[in-house]
């Protein structure tokens, strides 16, 4: 199983660094594998997310997030975003923009493709956190039998009860982060508004489409239709069949958005470690983002969401932190160890406390087993 679903990664992981070593020597070859190990670290919780959202789907679209779905992160978001974002801010046409790149000026030089990137970051943090703080509070905010870290997630429940309480929270961490921003405050609740806009967007249209596509096939009842309007957003996890036409495709354009907000922070940080695109799209696209889809897809096949239930919490949470840091770096730097590191401190939590909790479940059903014997 684990060479199935892996080996292409591992190929291609192979080819990435020769690449890197013919084009940069040793060091492109340990800067290529930096920029894929950070890139892998920052996004397990991605990836839980993403198999969640996954298994709804058929094997169809299973196999779309694995094709077209690899050359829209690859080329769309390591190589080409980078590319539109520096064109728009700089006011340049795409060829001076790809010229710019390769020049690989210094992050510290003014005008150099690096640093009209991390010039654009406060509003590229803004637009990602507020949407990755909107799936945290939505999948916090709903009442489930099943929670993690109950001191904290049971009053979360209870203010999810308040009517649009997300919207509200949401609302008021863009509020509060603009008002940090300085003199990019309107850039920055632009485009965190932008964020917000897109999550709803997508949202309700994938439950739309979804309720819409079942009614068609006459395959579930009403009670069913309240379930599935769930799933996009992640309150409903099990129990449902595989989506499919319509519904589908939202489901796919959604986990493209979340893959997008997740890279956000990597591309940036990228910066950091080099300015040359080339080892960049190498490091991050060609090892990272490949690795990411192969650990999603082990998840779906092995069926360790449902075996390690406290995984999506964990992610979650981890989704949450992330969220905040990028919220926060619209002001202040923070080290990309952290951001890095944090993600997979609660993946590991969850994990542990997944065990723990399937070992006391299966004490306490040998227990029942031997008392009725």
């Amino acid at each position: 199983m684990f060479l199935k679903t892996f080996g292409w990664s591992l190929v291609i992981t192979a080819i990435a660094l020769a690449i890197a070593l013919v084009y940069g020597g040793p060091a492109g070859l340990a800067i290529a594998a930096i920029l894929g190990i950070l890139e892998i670290s920052l996004s397990f919780d991605n990836a839980v997310v993403n198999a969640r959202i996954l298994e709804k789907m058929s094997a169809f679209w299973q196999r779309i997030f694995l094709t077209v779905g690899i050359l829209i992160a690859v080329l769309g978001m390591r190589i080409l975003f980078p590319l539109l974002i520096v064109a728009v801010t700089a006011r340049l046409n795409p060829v001076e923009a790809i010229r710019l790149a390769l020049e690989k000026g210094s992050i510290e030089t003014p005008g150099s493709y690096a640093y009209i990137l991390q010039d654009a970051h406060p509003q590229i943090a803004a637009f990602g956190g507020i949407f990755l703080l909107m799936i945290f509070l939505d999948f916090m905010f709903e009442e489930r039998e099943i929670r993690w870290l109950s001191v904290l997630e049971k009053p979360l429940a209870r203010i999810g009860r308040l009517n649009a309480a997300s919207l509200v929270v949401g609302l008021l961490a863009l509020v509060v982060a603009s008002l940090a921003a300085g003199d990019k405050q309107a850039i920055v609740l632009l485009a965190g508004i932008l964020g917000m806009v897109l999550y709803f967007l997508v949202n309700g249209l994938g439950a739309l489409f979804e309720v819409d596509d079942a009614d068609d096939d006459g395959e579930i009842d009403a009670d069913e239709v309240d379930k599935r309007a769930g799933v996009i957003s992640g309150s409903t996890t099990r129990g449902v069949g595989k989506v499919v036409g319509r519904a589908a495709f939202l489901l796919f354009l959604y986990l493209e958005v979340i893959d997008a907000s997740f890279s956000f922070d990597g591309v940036i940080g990228a910066f950091a470690i080099t300015s040359d695109p080339i080892l960049i799209a190498l490091g991050l696209g060609l090892i990272g983002a490949i690795f990411v889809r192969s650990l999603t897809v082990f998840l779906v096949r092995q069926g360790t969401l449902d075996e390690f239930e406290y995984l999506d919490h964990g992610a979650h949470w981890a989704i949450g932190a992330l969220a905040v840091i990028l919220l926060i770096t619209i002001t202040t730097e923070v080290s990309e160890v952290i951001t890095g590191l944090i993600g997979v401190v609660f993946i590991a939590a969850a994990f542990i406390s997944s065990i723990v909790r399937n070992k006391r479940s299966r004490s306490t059903s040998d227990e029942s087993v031997t008392v009725g014997v």
